[in-house]
């Protein structure tokens, strides 16, 4: 005979593994037990040898769907002469990391429930199992047992209790284990909080046809929910919630109505069906029908399935609804009740809500495709907390992450968990929100930091909460941040091309950065080119109102005489344009910037397509969504001076002048612009390949969202180069947490993560 004590971590608790554990077991004719402690899961098993071994390696290959193996130890120990297996209850023992599973999305056994007329689960919105269901956003402690989450409050009904305790059911120690006798509820109200009558789902699912906005609770914070064939509606949320311009994401009762008004490659449709559901970007078909206001003017469009049970009573298989964040713009997604009515009763006629506390918010991943594989651009439910492996263990760091699209980063070993989107934290609420969350994860992750790292910015809200913190700080540059969390993906720890290319970071010599060409590994970089830096008229205003940026630089080129060019920007200049030029002529408020994105502004603004933005990037958006399907030909552009190279683009826009007034259509020219910045980069990666001998480029920052540049860029570099991109961290500010984690742990240690 022979026993084994076994340690395993990874997302081991809330995922059916110790049910597993024990099935195997029984299977193998094994005794012993199985335990949750605070670091993953702890087995003995006793048996003959054969049948132990064969144990260990089926642990290893016959995982539960939800379950994701970090790391397995096993040791022999001393007979106990057991005859029997048993689940031993919880213990709270951190001897190393616990990790937390995200919320997953409904399984198929679970959908087959809820529309069974004959299961007593029928149409019951909080339906689960062990596969799927909350787990992140109910959990309020470890280990991940039902007395530390918020189904706490409900006891479990006879019955449930019975699949509770049963090691063959699927519902063997489901956390958050219900039935319409025990558990949460739904009820419907309208603005002034008076509940409604009837059916809560149905009636608010009715309310939706006929035009009304619903704000609707669900698993990571509220929704704000209408009809996206009924442009009323849509535009009455719209103006409700301020958000004038930036598409709202769908969810389609079924794939087939998302194929009837999109282009649903396989891989996306791999993404939509899969355990996360987030929105993923699509084209939009020719038989697109759904309300203009929803991505008005945009080729692609947000869309998502449903993923817990409340969505397949709301909507049926023809069904789509607009499925968009339950906030105001620019504020974090609203998860608690009395915070909803409050914040959401301006924008929303009815309620739909339940009784069971969201304890963390987590807001809908996005991610489209690029190259046939996922492309992140937002981190949340379904995603976070899973952790992201690096290389090697380090020291236990909090990275705060940047400004704008915050996310934060906490490391244990060699494991980092960054958490979901918490939004811009020039908002107060989302600052707020921003260090609730940070306390939250540093508690349910056993996770005392010893080091905090930030980003190099003074004015930053994450600097300064860094600096309050009392510990050793390391700041890291913007651009820098951005390169070292793609290198932290691939587990590389070797100088690179990086080029970092966005719209604002803070640079070392007191100017804004954005263009950047880096030599870098985690630990340090050397500026090798930047695009030239331009003026921005009025400083931060210039950003919201490209006008001024490219009225500068037609002032640059052809002096007061500009405002006779025949261009749109001409007729649109806004009033007091003149105080505006000679402010920055004079060198008034006009900070400098090399920022990357400030260059499509300019182009956008120059072919009337934006002049005054509503949300962030939207000048750049459009830009690329004008050059849509045209091959562009590269405009003439400049590199100059020695180290570090200058991209200078005044011929380009120069250019555009020229060519808009001889007759050439602002989509053509939109194509141009973007394959001139890609030859301009092209040819300074090329460059500096042959000056240093380094054959690997890393592609980041939030430019590298426009996929059109992006294949400009990626395909070109391929022929010469190793082209390395984000892998499930997203390209822009989102990822900038793991970065300040790379570069923290290099300087902290000497080696890289």
């Amino acid at each position: 005979m022979k026993r084994m004590r076994i340690g395993v971590t990874g997302i081991v608790q809330g995922v059916g593994f110790r049910p597993f554990v024990y099935n195997l077991a029984r299977r193998f004719a094994l005794a012993g037990w199985v335990q949750n402690i605070g670091s993953g899961v702890i087995i003995e098993i006793e048996g003959v040898p054969f049948a132990v071994e064969s144990f260990v390696q089926a642990l290893k290959t016959e995982v539960p769907p939800v379950a994701v193996l970090e790391e397995i130890w096993a040791d022999p120990c001393e007979l106990k002469g057991e005859s029997d297996f048993i689940i031993r209850k919880s213990e709270a023992k951190a001897e190393r990391q616990v990790f937390v599973s995200p919320d997953v999305a409904t399984c198929a056994d679970c959908q087959r429930e809820i529309t069974d007329p004959k299961d007593r689960r029928y149409r019951y919105p909080f339906t689960n199992c062990t596969n799927c269901g909350p787990r992140y956003t109910i959990i309020t402690g470890t280990p991940y047992d039902r007395e530390q989450t918020t189904m706490a409050e409900f006891t479990m009904c006879s019955t449930c209790r019975e699949e509770y305790q049963d090691p063959s059911n699927r519902r063997f120690h489901a956390q958050p284990n219900a039935c319409p006798e025990c558990g949460p509820s739904y009820r419907l109200f309208n603005e002034q909080k008076e509940i409604q009558s009837g059916e809560p789902i149905e009636t608010a699912r009715q309310l939706i046809a006929d035009g009304a906005i619903v704000a609707m609770k669900g698993i990571g914070g509220y929704h704000l929910v209408c009809n996206a064939q009924d442009d009323k509606a849509v535009s009455r949320m719209r103006r409700r919630k301020l958000r004038e311009d930036k598409p709202f994401a769908v969810m389609g009762g079924s794939l087939d109505i998302l194929k009837r008004h999109c282009v649903v490659t396989k891989e996306e449709a791999q993404l939509l069906t899969g355990s996360v559901k987030p929105i993923v970007l699509v084209k939009k078909s020719a038989e697109y029908s759904l309300a203009e206001a929803v991505a008005p003017g945009n080729p692609y469009l947000g869309v998502m399935l449903p993923y817990a049970p409340v969505h397949y009573f709301l909507l049926r298989p023809e069904d789509i609804l607009v499925m968009t964040s339950g906030n105001i713009s620019d504020e974090p997604i609203v998860y608690e009740d009395d915070d909803a009515f409050d914040r959401l009763s301006t924008i929303a006629d009815y309620f739909l809500v339940h009784n069971r506390r969201i304890y963390c918010r987590a807001d809908d991943s996005v991610c489209r495709t690029f190259q046939e594989k996922p492309y992140w651009l937002r981190r949340g439910r379904g995603l976070a907390p899973a952790p992201i492996k690096l290389a090697t263990s380090g020291p236990k760091i909090l990275a705060c992450g940047g400004e704008l699209k915050n996310t934060f980063c906490l490391t244990a070993d060699n494991m980092a968990f960054i958490s979901a989107h918490t939004g811009d934290l020039e908002n107060q609420a989302t600052y707020n929100s921003y260090r609730d969350s940070i306390r939250h994860y540093q508690e349910m992750l056993n996770i005392t930091p010893e080091l905090v790292a930030c980003d190099l910015h003074p004015g930053y809200l994450s600097t300064q909460y860094a600096r309050e913190l009392g510990l050793p700080v390391v700041g890291v540059q913007h651009h820098h941040a951005h390169i070292a969390a793609v290198l932290a993906e691939h587990g590389m720890d070797e100088k690179v091309i990086g080029v970092a290319f966005d719209g604002t970071g803070y640079g070392t010599d007191g100017n804004i950065w954005g263009g950047e060409f880096f030599l870098a590994d985690c630990s340090d970089y050397i500026r090798l080119a930047h695009c030239a830096y331009l003026k921005l008229p009025g400083g931060a205003r210039a950003i919201q109102e490209p006008w001024r940026l490219a009225a500068w630089q037609l002032y640059s080129l052809y002096g007061p005489d500009f405002i006779n060019r025949a261009v749109p920007l001409t007729s649109r200049l806004q009033e007091g344009w003149q105080l505006v030029l000679q402010a920055a002529e004079k060198g008034i408020n006009t900070p400098l910037s090399a920022g990357a994105g400030r260059l499509f502004d300019i182009a956008a603004a120059i072919l009337g397509i934006r002049t005054h933005i509503h949300y962030e990037g939207q000048a750049a958006v459009e830009l690329e969504l004008a050059a849509a399907g045209i091959q562009g030909k590269a405009l003439p552009y400049q590199i100059q001076g020695g180290t570090p190279l200058e991209l200078d683009f005044s011929p380009a826009f120069e250019a555009l002048v020229n060519r808009m007034e001889a007759g050439a259509d602002y989509r053509s020219l939109a194509a141009d612009f973007h394959a001139t910045v890609a030859a301009a980069m092209i040819e300074t990666v090329g460059r500096l390949g042959r000056m240093t001998g380094v054959n690997k480029v890393v592609l980041s920052g939030g430019v590298f969202q426009n996929v059109t540049l992006l294949s400009l860029v990626v395909t070109q570099l391929e022929k010469d180069f190793i082209v390395l991109l984000p892998k499930m961290v997203p390209p822009n500010d989102g990822g900038l947490s793991l970065g300040q984690i790379a570069v923290a742990r290099k300087r902290s240690e000497g080696r890289c993560v």
